[in-house]
Formats: structure tokens, sequence, C-alpha cells
């Protein structure tokens, strides 16, 4: 028996229902493509984690990527993968804590985000902080889950937004040095004042009305005078080389 069927009740069968591919007179296929995205951003798979995340809180982390290419892509900035890495978990943690409805203007999202990812703080410390979190809502585990690492971070500068890093043959600038001692500096100050509220809350310290100072000086043992340090990044140079 043949195993072919041509007849035509068998191919008006299979064509019931379906509409007929009519092409506009004058027109082609290609003129009701849809329309181009940008090469970086049409790559078939899933989005890279950033991209993803970026996604998610689209309202509170709007911003955030552009924000990430720059700081990169600056030379001035001196900005590492791993510095963009810290600096995006502290919006994403952000992010996480305005949906839940938790002020962080009041709260320190650096600190808490150093205590939550291991960087500073004790284990009951952190513990302490986790519990705090679930109480308002906040689930801890599923957050430090996403937060990303430094290779994330250069997937998503590189293969999604198609990125380059500048060249830093030259190393850091001054500028960039001074802003990266800055931001160090304020770290200090706010990691101390976080300690100090907790010794207070518990009891284990009494002070008045405070404010926490951090400078960092540099000492120069040839003419014998300390500068500050951002001082000494602007002048570009001690008083041992001044004509």
């Amino acid at each position: 028996m043949d195993d072919q069927d041509d007849s035509p009740d068998r191919s008006a069968h299979e064509n019931a229902g379906q509409d007929p591919q009519t092409t506009p007179p004058g027109s082609s296929e290609s003129d009701t493509s849809t329309p181009a995205v940008p090469a970086s951003r049409s790559k078939p798979g899933p989005q890279p984690k950033v991209a993803r995340l970026i996604s998610e809180y689209d309202r509170e982390l709007a911003g955030v990527g552009d924000e990430l290419e720059a700081r990169w892509t600056n030379p001035e900035t001196d900005a590492s993968l791993r510095s963009l890495a810290d600096w995006f978990n502290e919006q994403l943690l952000r992010a996480v804590l305005t949906a839940a409805g938790i002020e962080t203007i009041t709260e320190d999202v650096s600190h808490l985000y150093a205590v939550l990812s291991g960087e500073t703080g004790s284990r009951g410390e952190r513990t302490q902080l986790e519990r705090r979190l679930e109480r308002d809502g906040v689930a801890v585990e599923t957050v430090t889950d996403e937060f990303v690492s430094y290779g994330a971070i250069r997937s998503y500068l590189t293969g999604y937004r198609n990125a380059t890093a500048p060249s830093r043959t030259d190393g850091p600038s001054a500028a960039a040095t001074a802003r990266t001692i800055e931001e160090l500096r304020q770290r200090t100050v706010s990691v101390t004042e976080s300690k100090l509220d907790r010794l207070q809350e518990t009891d284990q310290l009494r002070v008045g009305p405070r404010r926490v100072f951090a400078d960092v000086q540099v000492l120069c043992e040839r003419c014998g005078k300390q500068y500050d340090v951002a001082d000494l990044l602007e002048s570009g140079a001690c008083d041992c080389y001044e004509p």
C-alpha cells in the first residue's frame, strides 16, 4: 500500500482553520520584522544575573546599569570590578529594604551589607541582624543568595552592555586615589558609629551626644611635617619638594 496520501480531502483537512499567509503588494517579509534591538540586548538565552536583578527592581535600581558602566569605563574613577560588585550589592540591599517598607535613610545600608556579607561583625551580630530583618519581612537568605560577584559584574558590562574598561597602565590618578581613601574613611566612621550605638543600647557604654571623626594623616619623615592625605594628594608634594 502507498504510504502517501495526496488527496485534496487530506490537504483541505490539514489547512482547515489556518489563515492564508499573504504579503501586501509592494512589501516583503522584512517589512514586517520586529524593530531592531541593540546587539548587546538581543542575545539568546537567559539574562545575566545583574541584568535580571535590575529588571526585577526596575524602579529602585533605575539607572544603576548606566552608573556601573560609567564607573568602570571612566579612567578617573579607577573602579575595580570587586568594588563595583560591592557597590551594586549595596544598591540591591537598599532596593530590597525599600520594597519591604524599611526606611533606608535611617539605616546604614553599607554597614548592613558589610555584616550580611561577612566583611565585618561577629556571627552573633549577623544572626541578630538577620532576625531583625526577617521580622520586618525581608527574606535574608534569598537576598544574600542574590548578591553578585565581580565575575557577574564583568559578564554584565562586557557581554551585555559591550563596555570596555579604559587602559590603566599609568596607574590610578591622585583624584581617584583621594576618592577611594575618602570612601574608606566614611566607612570607618559609619562602622564605628554603629558599634558605639550597639554598646550604648546594651548599656556597655555611657556617653553623651557624640560625633565620630576619622582622619588619615601622612607624616613625611624627611621634613617632619604631617599632612592630611587629601591635602597632600591635592598639592602633589610635601614641603621637601617646594622650590
